[in-house]
């Protein structure tokens, strides 16, 4: 496990869209490991691949002061309801901080690691970091979601 650098705003990377992970295999281990780890070194509360240099459909979420760890692959959300706006940062938008409006509620089917399907169901918070790191997976950035005023 390593500690990867986090692409900064401004790298090319950050504005594509990844590629669905096909290969649930021992480098698919090792990168959300990576991932792990540079979430907490860097105390940020979601991290995506294209965050890592990696065109993958991959996040990894930290919530309850790092006691939970998410991990989904190939995330889809596959129903939102609710408004919630509030302020967002992301590790790649350092000292930034923009309000965007986001799902209060949302549910994700994903895989974890090993190919297992798994669903995810968050409101509020983690619905939105859900939401924001998704959409890195597309190539956006909360900056262009923010509300304005």
């Amino acid at each position: 496990m390593a500690k990867r650098k986090i692409y900064q705003i401004g790298d090319d990377t950050l504005r594509q869209v990844s590629r669905p992970v096909t290969e649930f295999d021992d480098k698919l281990s090792m990168l959300i490991d990576d991932m792990i780890d540079t979430l907490i070194y860097a105390d940020g509360a979601g991290l995506a691949a294209p965050q890592v240099g990696v065109l993958k459909r991959i996040f990894v979420a930290t919530f309850d002061g790092g006691n939970t760890i998410i991990e989904a692959v190939n995330p889809v959300i596959v129903k939102a309801k609710g408004k919630r706006v509030a302020a967002e940062g992301c590790l790649s938008i350092p000292n930034v901080h923009e309000k965007v409006e986001r799902p209060r509620h949302v549910v994700v089917n994903a895989f974890d690691r090993h190919g297992n399907p798994i669903v995810l169901k968050a409101d509020g918070f983690p619905a939105s970091c859900y939401c924001h790191e998704i959409d890195h997976l597309d190539g956006i950035l909360f900056t262009d979601r923010a509300v304005k005023n």
